[in-house]
């Protein structure tokens, strides 16, 4: 009787602890999160689809788009102002919003994606931080249904040196997180017809209109700035899919 006693306390104990950890880490990421600026938000607010997305179409019909996984802890609105740059461009653009703005618990949301616009032959899929890594997870696994990757301040965890798609990475000289250091690297797992562009005076933050992020560095550019640049080397790609 003895052992199931204490079988049955160490039981609710773990199953005290396993809801206390939950709890925290639920609570964890609504606290660390980073709304984005109120500008943003609106302008996001105006593309939003049934599906929770945010569709950012050209005026004229498109063959190219662009699946967005935005970064860890971001508030997915925030990337609108530079998909909307994109689809000024003539790249229909789809920011994906994440579960607990984690893109680790939505590796595969561009399926959906991708089946809901037919009429998009040749899609890239991005993302910004952990959002790009996760976005290489997809690509790795999903070859066929892609043309394109765009990392922005990220990279991939695995091995993507043999991938036929087309690659463009872009970071700033002044990001604290996904360093230069860190990106020359990460170099050697992509394939070597990859694009590398760096933003001299970039950081880490200024892919999205949020504020200060924990860890980054100072940017030398203006936020603007860094979006043009970054949309210019997304158009740049696109160019070599048609």
């Amino acid at each position: 009787m003895k052992g199931k006693t204490f079988l049955k306390i160490g039981l609710i104990a773990f199953a005290v602890v396993l809801v206390v950890a939950i709890v925290g880490f639920l609570a964890w990421t609504r606290l660390a999160r980073y709304p984005a600026f109120p500008e943003a938000a609106a302008l996001a607010q105006t593309a939003q689809t049934p599906q929770g997305w945010y569709v950012f179409k050209p005026e004229q019909p498109t063959n190219t788009g662009m699946v967005f996984y935005p970064g860890g802890l971001v508030d997915p609105a925030a990337y609108a102002p530079l998909m909307k740059q994109l689809s000024d461009q003539g790249i229909m653009t789809v920011i994906t919003p994440m579960p607990l703005d984690l893109a680790v618990f939505g590796v595969n949301k561009a399926n959906d994606v991708i089946a809901a616009y037919p009429e998009i032959k040749h899609w890239i899929i991005g993302g910004h931080s952990l959002g790009g890594s996760m976005a290489a997870q997809y690509a790795k696994d999903n070859v066929s249904k892609l043309a394109g990757i765009a990392f922005m301040a990220s990279y991939p965890a695995n091995d993507m040196s043999q991938s036929p798609l087309k690659v463009v990475t872009i970071h700033g000289s002044q990001d604290g997180l996904a360093t230069p250091a860190k990106i020359a690297d990460s170099l050697k797992l992509l394939s070597s017809g990859t694009t590398d562009v760096l933003l001299d005076g970039g950081n880490h933050a200024q892919y999205g209109n949020y504020g200060p992020q924990a860890g980054d560095g100072t940017a030398t550019m203006s936020r603007e700035e860094q979006q043009q640049l970054t949309t210019a080397a997304v158009v740049e790609l696109a160019k070599q899919l048609k």
